[in-house]
This record gives C-alpha cells, sequence and structure tokens, in this order.
C-alpha cells in the first residue's frame, strides 16, 4: 500500500508539473494579459495541488513555479518588467512556494475544524492567492521602491498606490477566481484521492 501511495504522489507531482509548465509556455492558459498587467491564473493549479496533497505537496508544485519564472525572466519575460523584478529569487520564488504552503495548511486546518470540504478549499485558495500577490507585490516595494522612476516611469510616493491598485485590479480578482474554480475542480478529486 505505501509504494501504491508513493506512486500515486508521484503521478500526481509529474501532471502538476506538466500542467504548470504548459500553463508558463502556451499563451492565455497561464497569464491572460491586460494592458501592460497580466492577470495570473497559475496559483489555482498550485492551490489545487496543496489541497489534494498537502502543503509539502503545494510547496513543491509552487517551487516549480518559482522556478520557471525566474529562468523565463531571463530568456523569456511575460513582461517589461519581468525582467528587472523577477530576477530576484525572492520575488520569483518565495511566494510561488508560500502559495502552496499557506493554502495547504488552512485547508487542513479548517477541514480539522469540521468546515465544508468546498468551504475550506474555497478559503485556501483566496488566501493561497492572496499570499502571492501580497509578498510579490510586498517585495517589489521594498527591494525596487528607489527604482520606480525607471521601471514604473512613476514618481516613488506613487509607488506604493500604484501597488495597491494592481491588487484591487489583479490580485482581488485572481483570488475570487481561485476562490470559485478550486472547490470546483478539488470536489471531485477529493473523492477519488488515494489515501
Amino acid at each position: 500500500m505505501h509504494m501504491q501511495k508513493k506512486s500515486y504522489r508521484l503521478a500526481l507531482l509529474a501532471l502538476f508539473t506538466a500542467i504548470i509548465i504548459m500553463q508558463n509556455f502556451i499563451p492565455l492558459i497561464g497569464y491572460i494579459p491586460i494592458g501592460p498587467l497580466s492577470l495570473t491564473v497559475i496559483q489555482i493549479t498550485v492551490i489545487v495541488a496543496a489541497v489534494l496533497c498537502g502543503p509539502k505537496f503545494g510547496g513543491i508544485v509552487g517551487g516549480v513555479w518559482g522556478t520557471i519564472t525566474f529562468i523565463r525572466a531571463f530568456v523569456w519575460p511575460t513582461s517589461p518588467l519581468a525582467v528587472y523584478v523577477f530576477t530576484n529569487p525572492l520575488i520569483a520564488i518565495l511566494p510561488r512556494i508560500l502559495i502552496g504552503v499557506v493554502a495547504g495548511y488552512v485547508y487542513l486546518f479548517l477541514h480539522k475544524k469540521g468546515r465544508k470540504t468546498w468551504l475550506a478549499s474555497c478559503i485556501a485558495a483566496v488566501l493561497g492567492s492572496l499570499t502571492n500577490t501580497i509578498l510579490v507585490l510586498g517585495q517589489i516595494y521594498l527591494f525596487y521602491r528607489h527604482q520606480a522612476p525607471l521601471l514604473y516611469h512613476i514618481d516613488m510616493q506613487a509607488l506604493l498606490p500604484y501597488l495597491l491598485g494592481v491588487i484591487g485590479t489583479n490580485g482581488i480578482p485572481e483570488a475570487i477566481l481561485a476562490g470559485v474554480v478550486v472547490p470546483v475542480v478539488t470536489r471531485p478529486l477529493l473523492k477519488r484521492k488515494v489515501n
């Protein structure tokens, strides 16, 4: 039985890795461009992995996405700003790992407290998605606020309101989308899960 569980988890890791790779390189299935920004939907895959297999597994899948983001910033950036921002591994990789860790632990906590599966996965999805948004934008402010005139063509005092605007226009819609999609995807999968 132990080998069956290990094989199952390895197959899931390969599947989620393949999905993350496709979302990163096939246009419009991982990033939806809106003007100079991209609405990201890849975090949904990371959150589904975390809900199905736990925070460690979600962190690994998030790490795969972060590593691709980091490498891609050097060779095929998703936006002009990615060249500056996502070449920093703290911004490219760490928030992606923490999506899975946060979503996984939130789901486990709520599930153990007796919350319904759909509610636990919905809350985990929203918090996981917001983890990414807040950490990426927070670190952009922390590390790049002095370069705001060069990178964003705005003065340093306008950077914080600009980043808060990105949270409102990108981060909140991404979190809502994750909160709707993750429970729909995970509910049938959790019923067929090999324990």
